[in-house]
């Protein structure tokens, strides 16, 4: 009889060694890239809708996080500005990065994600109706118990509608945001106008009572000559000569008194 041998299974590759295959395959994938497939690629990354980073990582709304790291390395090593000749190549490496850090950041992610959820709601409501309306559609809908649901949902007709309705939305609410913004802004700005204003209100209230406070020795001074030396009269103002009577003890004037 022959001898049994048992063979021991391969144990899995490292992580290490499995990055070293990774490192080669991209080699090898930049190796074979041309100039103009960076330059295109320049092209499609400028050309992607602003709010969503998804699309500039050409990545689906479902992708991990460690999706997103692998797929920003591939795509910024393809475009990276002293790889690729293209003379945006720089603004495309750098709109990567920021799609990556939007990402990578949970309250980002969590917001944009709440946008997908929202657009696919109204997609599937009108599918919903659409399906009443189409009784070979609905009834194919109820026979597969969500299937047909399902498929409809992984097509690229649904893919892209769903693109373009969380554009739809994130603009909308970029809008608001904005608008909000703008009106806070005013506010503070109004605010910050009644402040200066109440500041200068009361700067003048302080000079006029400093102005008052400084000449107060110089009328109580007045005051005071004019207690002396009596009522003085008026420049240019003319007084009646005093009439002479026969008393000059009295001081009303006396009419002479004829004598017959």
């Amino acid at each position: 009889m022959g001898e049994n041998r048992s063979v021991a299974a391969a144990p899995p590759p490292s992580s290490a060694k499995a990055s070293a295959i990774d490192d080669a395959l991209l080699k090898q994938f930049f190796a074979e890239v041309s100039e103009v497939e960076r330059d295109n690629e320049v092209i499609r990354i400028l050309s992607c809708f602003k709010l969503n980073p998804f699309e500039y990582l050409n990545l689906s709304f479902d992708s991990s996080i460690d999706e997103v790291k692998k797929q920003y390395r591939k795509l910024s090593l393809l475009v990276h500005p002293d790889k690729c000749k293209h003379p945006q190549a720089k603004e495309a490496f750098g709109a990567l990065a920021k799609a990556q850090q939007l990402l990578l950041d949970q309250q980002e992610r969590d917001y944009i994600l709440s946008q997908v959820v929202a657009a696919k709601e109204e997609l599937r409501s009108k599918w919903k109706k659409q399906l009443k309306k189409d009784t070979a559609s609905k009834l194919k809908s109820l026979v597969t118990e969500g299937k047909y649901d399902q498929e409809h949902e992984q097509s690229e007709e649904f893919q892209q509608q769903l693109r373009l309705k969380v554009r739809e939305i994130l603009t909308d609410q970029e809008w608001r945001r904005r608008k909000m913004a703008m009106r806070i802004s005013e506010e503070e700005g109004r605010l910050k106008k009644d402040e200066e204003e109440t500041k200068e209100m009361w700067k003048r209230k302080r000079e006029h009572e400093e102005q008052w406070e400084g000449t107060r020795e110089k009328r109580v001074s007045s005051w005071r000559d004019f207690m002396k030396g009596g009522k003085k009269a008026k420049k240019g103002e003319i007084r009646p000569p005093k009439l002479k009577t026969e008393d000059p003890n009295k001081s009303y004037v006396q009419r002479p008194v004829k004598r017959g």
